[in-house]
């Protein structure tokens, strides 16, 4: 007997037998019937499946799922509050590890912030060195999303593909910063160096072959059968009711919203280069897909404009207040050795006030509010994390559909633990 035609059978019965219930008889019977059918059960903390350190409390009535709870908090760093113990200089490390697949977006709310309260003016070519690296990690951050979420629906080799042009980028970064992840490139005015001879070659050469591999991305699971199935018409959720959550980035672009801050609120130079936003129809996972696919093929755009028009200058501003001097000048000027060490060990100071910087990340709105009371360290750094607001979905988006398009769901919501604990 299916448990459809239980509630109809039952209330056959009660009219044969002319039996009458009082509503609380009825109502403690209507629950003994649903509890019957209904299971609660963890999914995580430890599923690979969930993309991180996330628990999920699970409500099943067989295959469908009726309610979630997700439970966060295992990986919880307290980066927010080292912050403010620690000089502005010396944060950037700190904030940098939040979002591990951001790092480069991190780095530059944070900076950004702090450089609006110090009216610093960044130099044209350091800005544009910014947009090359944040576009990079954005393909980096969505090659990862792609290969981890391929791995929940089966196709295992994707993750393989995603994962050898990931490699690339970080030779890219380890070219220009000296480290893979976690660069410290961007600095408070600019960024710590110019870029190094040679990785325009080898950036042009990436460039060049990136949307040949995000073709073989698509050819081969569009051509995926199963894959389409899983992720055709599973899960859609409109545009309000993601903009009443307060979910941003490719989730509500996927509803057919194109929110973008890169073109809504130009910030670093993104006014100097075209490029379209990717944006869906139905808000269902494929279009979720369908659209960090797309976006990937227009971070490449905005790199290749970046790399061609990249402007000549400093590559850090020439205040001597908040920049460190150049390092050739520590082995003749005391002066700048001396200036060099009070900025490490001191920091600088920012004026009194405060600020809310928000630019646009690889999963939404990354904002970073600072706010500042004329010492050397922050007297209050919060972040506004994309994963954590965007987490808010998911349980909209997965109840009344199977356990199996759960799991999809969570894969494209791509949620990353460090900034949703951070």
């Amino acid at each position: 007997m299916s448990s459809t035609e239980q509630p109809a059978l039952s209330e056959y019965r009660r009219r044969e037998q002319s039996i009458t219930l009082s509503p609380l008889q009825e109502q403690l019977e209507e629950q003994e019937q649903t509890s019957e059918e209904l299971l609660t059960l963890n999914f995580g903390p430890h599923h690979p499946a969930t993309h991180g350190v996330l628990r999920l409390l699970v409500t099943l009535q067989g295959e469908i799922v009726r309610e979630i709870k997700p439970i966060i908090g295992y990986v919880h760093t307290g980066i927010e509050k080292t912050a403010e113990d620690k000089s502005y200089w010396k944060v950037i490390p700190v904030i940098e590890r939040m979002d591990y697949l951001s790092y480069y977006f991190n780095a530059y709310a944070f900076c950004g912030a702090v450089e609006t309260l110090l009216e610093v003016e960044v130099p044209r070519r350091a800005q544009y060195l910014r947009v090359i690296h944040m576009e990079l990690n954005r393909i980096m951050s969505h090659l990862v999303w792609l290969g981890t979420s391929a791995l929940d629906l089966g196709a295992i080799s994707m993750f393989w593909y995603c994962f050898r042009e990931r490699e690339k980028i970080l030779d890219l970064f380890e070219m220009s910063s000296g480290q893979r992840m976690h660069t410290r490139y961007f600095q408070v005015g600019g960024v710590i160096e110019d870029i190094p001879s040679g990785f325009a070659e080898k950036l042009s050469g990436f460039l060049k072959d990136m949307p040949s591999r995000v073709d073989q991305y698509g050819d081969l699971l569009n051509g995926n059968e199963i894959v389409l199935q899983r992720l055709r018409g599973t899960c859609p959720l409109d545009a309000e009711t993601l903009l009443s959550l307060g979910v941003t980035g490719p989730l509500l672009r996927a509803a057919g919203n194109p929110w973008d801050l890169r073109k809504a609120d130009p910030y670093c130079s993104y006014e100097d280069f075209q490029f379209k936003i990717p944006v869906g129809t139905v808000g269902d996972n494929y279009d979720r897909y369908a659209c960090r696919l797309a976006e990937m093929y227009e971070s490449v755009k905005i790199v290749e404009q970046a790399l061609e028009g990249l402007p000549e200058g400093p590559h850090i501003t020439e205040d001597r207040k908040v920049a460190l001097p150049p390092r050739h000048e520590l082995a003749t000027s005391m002066e700048a050795l001396i200036h060099h060490f009070k900025l490490v060990t001191e920091g600088f100071r920012v004026p009194p006030g405060e600020v809310y910087f928000p630019i646009e990340s690889p999963r939404g709105e990354l904002g970073c509010f600072v706010r500042s009371d004329g010492s050397s360290k922050p007297a209050r750094v919060h972040m506004r994390d994309p994963s954590f607001v965007n987490l808010q979905s998911f349980s909209h988006m997965a109840k009344g559909a199977y356990i199996a398009d759960l799991i999809a769901s969570l894969a494209m919501l791509d949620p990353v633990l460090g900034g949703i604990d951070r």
